[in-house]
């Protein structure tokens, strides 16, 4: 089995367009600022959401009271600072991804198998493509308790680690593969290097390829006769598909070759449209960052103070504008 942890494959131009699909959550639904979907009316069954083409699922049981058994719920909460399961639909970023208000929090366990796991659906067009990739961070709830321990789980200390492995389902059967990424590393020599993960990252998931949904599994060094103690919770922002829904026919030529994809701190453009005058960096939702004068077919841009994640350039000219999508490591 391969298996990538934290890699950022490379994006692939070509004469045909993707267009990207972004579940950011921004457009569901909350009553008011500091809360978080909750639907008790269909006790045992997936009363979850779609966002983007992505299906979110959700099961709440309303024995004892009422109780989240498994699967994402969105949420705008603030509370950084709370500790203990009271606060469990909170981020510890405080915020969505770039400051955003919603985002997506995950519940993994899989009640037929008792699994720290839980799955994403892609819907329509997406259906058998790759997913670009999500932000990711911990919950206040889990990254306080593995900070100070607490009833149930212990502080973390040196050798301890809390890691969200990603795999992808095609035609029904579970691909290989998979894509890790460290809630929490204290693998480490130097213990100074040791971290609990407490701002959103980007993980890149289209080294899994054409999938059908997603598979998320929750794993740690601190377990027990029941199970895994550390709360087996996570957020995750911007869930992007691929979604081609534009055919050759249809396609934006490309305005220049991009390269390296991923970069690190500088990205090159060799500009192949004699239209082109300017060149902006934005993010995925299309807010622009940076904007970079054409003066030769061949230009260079600064991107050393962006955080790690997916971008766009945007190539501009004569009234037309065409995009491509890198990704910053």
């Amino acid at each position: 089995m391969r298996r990538f942890t934290l890699l950022l494959s490379a994006l692939v131009l070509g004469t045909t367009a993707l267009a990207q699909v972004d579940a950011t959550f921004e457009d569901l639904s909350l009553p008011h600022p500091d809360t978080f979907y909750v639907n008790y009316s269909a006790s045992g069954t997936d009363v979850g959401f779609n966002d983007g083409l992505a299906h979110f699922p959700c099961v709440y049981d309303t024995s004892y009271g009422g109780l989240w058994s498994t699967g994402f719920a969105y949420s705008n909460m603030t509370d950084s600072v709370t500790s203990g399961y009271t606060n469990e639909y909170s981020a510890k970023a405080g915020t969505g991804f770039a400051g955003s208000a919603e985002y997506a929090v995950a519940y993994c366990f899989d009640p037929s198998t008792f699994e720290n796991s839980v799955r994403i659906d892609l819907n329509g067009a997406a259906i058998g493509h790759p997913v670009d990739g999500f932000y990711v961070t911990n919950t206040t709830y889990a990254y306080n308790s593995m900070r100070d321990g607490d009833a149930f789980a212990r502080k973390f200390h040196n050798g301890d680690w809390f890691k969200l492995t990603i795999r992808g389902y095609s035609g029904g059967a579970l691909k290989p593969d998979s894509v890790g990424v460290y809630l929490a590393d204290f693998l480490f020599p130097d213990p100074s290097m040791n971290y609990i993960l407490r701002d959103w990252t980007w993980v890149n998931t289209t080294p899994l390829g054409n999938v059908d949904s997603l598979q998320f599994t929750l794993t740690s060094t601190d377990n027990g006769a029941f199970g895994m103690n550390t709360p087996a919770y996570f957020c995750i922002d911007n869930f992007t598909d691929n979604n081609p829904t534009l055919s050759v026919a249809n396609a934006q030529p490309v305005a220049a070759k991009v390269y390296p994809n991923p970069a690190i701190n500088t990205l090159y453009a060799d500009i192949t449209d004699n239209s082109v005058q300017q060149v902006n960096v934005m993010t995925v939702a299309g807010t622009v960052l940076s904007t970079t004068d054409v003066a030769q077919k061949h230009v260079a841009i600064d991107i050393s103070s962006l955080p790690a994640g997916a971008y766009m350039l945007q190539f501009s000219g004569n009234g037309k504008v065409t995009n491509s999508r890198f990704v910053k490591q």
